[in-house]
């Protein structure tokens, strides 16, 4: 399973996924940082979300509550750190029921030939536990559902 191209590279603490969108990197970044349309991909599919908080600038704070089919919470929450739109977003990633482990994602978009973009998407943490933690979580399978969810917003939605 490693359609979103996952390398690890523990003796940088990170881990880096990328793909290919058939989207102008504009219609990319507008999916990815508008908080109406996060809902529609970010996530596996069992779990609904909800955004509580999204300040989309340097030093602005984000909080997204999801929740299962029992009614269940899971919350995520950060601040952003850099956003230099519409190539570059940065910000601290920090999942509540396990707080103090936070890590920082740094998402870069790149313009190809085509009206395509290569997003990259890396994951920094701050110890080697922390970034096993991760990958044992399950992480890599979520992450391939919720951007192909993200592929399924940027083909079938109508943006302005």
């Amino acid at each position: 399973m490693n359609k979103n191209n996952l390398v690890v590279e523990r003796e940088k603490l990170s881990f880096t996924m990328s793909r290919v969108f058939d989207a102008s990197r504009e219609r990319v970044w507008q999916v990815c940082t508008d908080p109406k349309l996060i809902p529609e991909w970010w996530g596996p599919r069992y779990l609904t979300t909800v955004v509580d908080k999204m300040e989309v600038k340097a030093g602005g704070v984000w909080r997204y509550v999801q929740k299962d089919a029992e009614g269940n919470e899971y919350a995520f929450n950060g601040v952003y750190k850099e956003i230099e739109a519409p190539e570059r977003l940065s910000y601290t990633f920090e999942f509540e029921p396990m707080a103090g482990h936070v890590s920082v994602d740094t998402i870069t978009l790149e313009e190809l030939p085509g009206g395509k973009t290569k997003m990259t998407a890396t994951t920094t943490f701050d110890t080697l536990e922390d970034l096993e933690g991760m990958l044992q979580s399950g992480m890599e399978g979520g992450a391939v559902e919720t951007w192909d969810r993200l592929e399924e917003v940027l083909r079938e939605r109508k943006l302005e």
